[in-house]
Formats: structure tokens, C-alpha cells, sequence
């Protein structure tokens, strides 16, 4: 059996799976090869802690306990006994981003990034937070643990600037007051930053004691993004990451199945809810105790979040809560230093010890020529030369083979009824000639994860997004608008095939000469950066089997 054949059509087969899979998890079903991140939910004293229902009850009373919070209203709506009250919308504007803010509850209710053109329409930017009839997207923040001031309080927006313009920050003061305990909630809003500091002040008029704690929280539907690929699926949902229990995704499902209601307990980490290129995260700061949480609201709505507890506030005594937001694109570096871990939601997949590397020798490589089209072709001449030595041997095994082929057709004829006579004939002819029926193999099966890794980054990668090439390449991130890449690798594959041994059997020829349009075809809807390396891989293949070729063959023509 010609090993070389099986390990292409197992190349192949692997990537009939891997759109399968992608279809599966577009579709909403559980993925195979690519299951998210997950724990068990496990059992906490405040494991009903939820805010998002115990700050929905709008003017009526909140339990003293976040415990009981969860018997309370559905936070996605007020209860119609009672009349929801009225708030205005506040607009910042930054040199990166605009933010809509509602003075009823201080919440995020849009956020349109300035920098960042949406995938199908370029005339308009990418909108994160948002909410409207088709997308419900928001940034929460109150007090839970008594009567206190939550998401659904109106409150007074301090009058001052809206827009940065020549200025390094820009902020907006909320106040509002319940019970005596009064919240002011501060929206640090920085030049050329997607980092916004939110900052909680508590002050308690009250005249007794109060032992709030403040809650932070993501609120999303499970709606599919705008242009989502049929072909292949990014993680949409939320996420959590602490020490202990490291990056976990929480699929929506699971959540709504309740598989996976998280209840840790930890006193590090972040919340945020991920969706291709882009990330929105609550930040508290480090060393301080909170409880995080996922929840189903409604249909089609959930939540993500953390309950930081802010100790006993004496009469007349204040206590301050900061958190970070983050809500931008998934730039590595720029998540590195927003909080440890956070860079993880660039998702690369399960081969992400070799996709990192890829990615970072790429941003040194782009750093040169600026252009990641021409850093795609560099990396890929790096990669190639660094399989060079096992290439060589694998192209030497093949030209070998490809000599002896009238020979092993004419054995296969002679013992065609005896499989076990053919296959002794077929050793023999190989220990004489000293060809490894296994040389061919080896550099197929080392580029495979290689491949995948660089799907991945390109699939992944924010930069990538919207980044030229040359001519008709437009985004590298993007199928190939005119199909050109994809056919010029259908031909390079073609050109491969006819350097290759002729397969015996004139059935596994056929289908060797049929699989360029397969993949061809399959290629149409994967991203041009993974199908530019793929033809150039080709390419310098190509070119170093025609010469390894020719040199055994030069022997044999005198």
C-alpha cells in the first residue's frame, strides 16, 4: 500500500472534519475536536449571589443578603407592578471609542469602536455593547446586600465634558442615593485606551452600619454575530479566568442547561464575554475577594459577573471600589497588560503552544515590512526552509519511487491474486532499490499542526482583520473575494501530483488527480492569509522536488 496516498487522503478526511466540526458548533452543537474549556460549577456559600436579579427589583427592596437574590425578579425585565422610570442617554467620545451611557442604573447600553470598520458594511464601526431590538449587549454595575443603589436606580449625571478632544481622559460622575447610602459611580474614559476605570465611592448617610457589596456585570444575548461563517466558528459567550482554575469558556448552553452556573470563589481573576476579534472584560483589582458567576436571565439572555464584597461602612464613613472595562480588540499585547490571563481569549485552539510562537515570530516579521501579506510569504519561506532537511529526504524517497513504478505495476500484475506474494515482492523491491516506503510521509504529517496553528492565528488574529495584501486582497482575514488564491493553489496542487509516482491503480490516480479541485473548492471559504501560505508552500515545494526529481532522473535518461 502506498503510504504517501493514505496519509493524504488522511490530510483530507481531517479537513472534511474539521469544516463538519466548524459547521456543528455554528450551528449550535456540541464541537469534537475543538470542546470548550469547562468545570463543574462547584458548591459556595453565595452560590445564589446573583446581583442581576437582586439589582432588576428597580425601587423596590433588595434583599439584605446577596444570598437570596436569586428569588427575585428576572433582571431582563421590570416587574410590571411596577412603573420602570425614565433616563437620559449620555454620549463620551473618544479618539477610539463612543459610549452610550443611560443615567437609569449608570449602564453601558452602547459602545462603537472608532478604529474598527464592521465586516459588512465598512462605512459603519463595529458596535460592542448595544441595545436595540436586534442585540442586547451591556455593562452593569451596582450595590447589592440592602436597598442600595443598583443598575435600575436613576441617577444624576454631573454636568462636564463628553469629549476628550484635546485632553488625556475625559469622565462622566453619576450620583444616586437610596436609603441614605448614596453611590457615585466615575467613567475614566482615556486617550487612545479601550481600558475604562470605573470607579464605585459608597457613602453611607444612613445612620447605621452597612455592609454592601458592589457587583459587576456582562448581559448578552446568544445571537450569532453578522457574517458569522458557515464554514468555520469563533467562541461567542462568556469567560472567567482566575489563579486557580485558569482560562475557562462557558459556552451558552451549557449555562441555559445548567451544566456549567459558575459559583467560584477566588480573590484574583476577571469576567468577560468574548466574540470573534473582540473581548469585553470587568477587571477588579488584585487581592480582593469576590464571587464569580454565570446565569441564564432570560431566553436568549445571560450573564456574567462578580460580587465584590466592600466590608461594614460606618454612619458618615465612605468606601471606594474600582474595576477596569475593557472592551476592544483582542490584541495581544495590549491584553496583556490589561490583567494577567487575559490575553487567553485570543483563542488558537488546542495547538496553541505552536500557534503563539507563530504568532509572535509574525509581529517581529511584520515589525520589518509592514505588510502581513508579505509577512504570511516570509514566514512561510522560514517554515520551509526549517522542514528543508526532511522535505529533501521526502522528495529523494519519492523520485526513488517514482522511478521504480513500472516495476511495482508489473508486480502487482503478477501477484495481483496473491495480496500476501505482492506485498513480499513489493519489501523486496524496496530493500534493493533502498527506498523507505515511509519517507514521503513524515514532512506531510510535521506540517499538519504547523497548518492548523496558522489557521488558527489567522482566524484569531484582530491584526490580520481588514489587513491588505496586494491587488485584489483586501483582507487576509476574509475568504479571497475573486477565488484567484484558491484556484492557483488547485493548480499547484495539480503540478504536485504529476511530480509524484503515478498511483498503480488507475482508480487511486483518478482520485489523485480529482483531489486538487476538492480542496480547491474546500480552500474557497478559509481565510486568504491561510490560503497565500498554502500557495506558496506549494510553490517552493514545487521547486525543490522538480530539482530533487531531476537528479535522479538525469542518471537514468544517459
Amino acid at each position: 500500500m502506498d503510504i504517501k496516498r493514505t496519509v493524504l487522503w488522511v490530510v483530507f478526511s481531517l479537513s472534511l472534519i474539521l469544516l463538519w466540526d466548524n459547521w456543528m458548533r455554528y450551528t449550535g452543537r456540541p464541537s469534537m475536536f475543538f470542546p470548550t474549556a469547562t468545570q463543574e460549577a462547584k458548591p459556595a456559600d453565595k452560590a445564589g449571589a446573583n446581583p442581576s436579579n437582586a439589582a432588576n427589583t428597580a425601587n423596590t427592596a433588595v434583599p439584605q443578603q446577596p444570598a437570596n437574590a436569586a428569588a427575585t425578579a428576572n433582571p431582563s425585565t421590570v416587574p410590571a407592578a411596577a412603573p420602570q422610570a425614565q433616563g437620559q442617554t449620555v454620549t463620551i467620545t473618544t479618539d477610539v471609542m463612543k459610549a452610550d451611557i443611560d443615567t437609569l442604573g449608570g449602564e453601558i447600553t452602547r459602545l462603537e469602536l472608532l478604529k474598527e470598520k464592521d465586516a459588512q458594511d465598512p462605512t459603519k464601526n463595529v458596535v460592542l455593547f448595544d441595545k436595540s431590538a436586534q442585540r442586547t449587549y451591556l455593562g452593569q454595575t451596582g450595590l447589592i446586600g440592602g436597598p442600595f443603589p443598583n443598575h435600575r436606580t436613576p441617577f444624576t449625571a454631573q454636568p462636564g465634558a463628553r469629549s476628550i478632544d484635546g485632553n488625556n481622559d475625559v469622565r462622566l460622575v453619576l450620583t444616586a442615593e437610596q436609603n441614605g447610602v448614596k453611590l457615585t459611580k466615575t467613567f475614566i474614559f482615556k486617550r487612545g485606551d479601550y481600558t475604562v476605570d470605573v470607579q464605585h465611592q459608597v457613602t453611607n448617610a444612613s445612620g447605621a452600619p452597612v455592609s454592601p457589596s458592589l457587583y459587576v456585570q456582562l448581559v448578552r444575548d446568544d445571537g450569532k454575530l453578522p457574517g458569522d461563517s458557515r464554514f468555520y466558528s469563533t467562541f461567542t459567550g462568556p469567560a472567567v479566568y482566575t489563579d486557580a482554575d485558569k482560562f475557562q469558556k462557558v459556552p451558552f448552553d451549557k449555562i441555559a442547561n445548567g451544566k456549567d452556573n459558575h459559583a467560584t470563589h477566588a480573590d484574583n481573576g476577571w469576567i468577560a464575554m468574548v466574540q470573534h476579534y473582540f473581548v469585553s472584560a470587568f477587571v477588579p483589582p488584585e487581592k480582593t475577594p469576590r464571587d464569580i458567576f454565570t446565569k441564564k436571565l432570560d431566553n436568549n439572555l445571560y450573564a456574567v459577573g462578580e460580587i465584590l464584597p466592600m466590608g461594614t461602612i460606618a454612619p458618615g464613613a465612605s468606601a471606594t471600589m474600582d474595576v477596569k472595562l475593557y472592551s476592544g480588540p483582542q490584541e495581544s499585547k495590549v491584553l496583556e497588560g490589561v490583567a494577567p490571563g487575559l490575553e487567553l481569549v485570543k483563542d488558537y485552539g488546542w495547538l496553541t503552544i505552536i500557534a503563539k510562537p507563530i504568532f509572535w515570530l509574525m509581529t517581529h516579521i511584520h515589525a520589518i515590512l509592514g505588510n502581513w501579506g508579505w509577512t504570511i510569504i516570509v514566514l512561510t519561506i522560514l517554515i520551509k526552509l526549517a522542514f528543508f532537511p526532511l522535505s529533501a529526504a521526502s522528495y529523494r524517497s519519492m523520485a526513488k519511487m517514482k522511478l521504480v513504478t513500472p516495476r511495482m505495476t508489473a508486480i502487482r500484475e503478477r501477484h495481483k491474486g496473491d495480496p500476501q506474494k505482492m506485498n513480499q515482492a513489493m519489501m523486496e523491491l524496496y530493500k534493493t532499490e533502498k527506498i523507505n516506503p515511509l519517507g514521503g510521509c513524515l514532512p506531510i504529517a510535521v506540517q499538519i499542526p504547523v497548518f492548523i496553528s496558522l489557521y488558527w492565528v489567522l482566524l484569531a488574529s484582530v491584526e490580520m482583520r481588514n489587513a491588505p495584501w496586494l491587488g485584489w486582497i483586501h483582507d487576509l482575514a476574509s475568504p479571497d473575494p475573486f477565488y484567484i488564491l484558491p484556484v492557483i493553489m488547485a493548480v499547484s496542487m495539480f503540478v504536485q501530483t504529476k511530480l509524484n509516482p503515478t498511483p498503480p491503480d488507475p482508480v487511486q490516480a483518478k482520485v489523485m488527480m480529482f483531489m486538487p479541485i476538492v480542496f480547491s473548492v474546500m480552500f474557497f471559504f478559509f481565510p486568504a492569509g491561510l490560503v497565500l501560505y498554502w500557495v506558496v508552500n506549494n510553490v517552493l515545494s514545487i521547486a525543490q522536488q522538480y530539482v530533487i526529481t531531476r537528479k535522479f532522473q538525469a542518471p537514468a535518461a544517459s
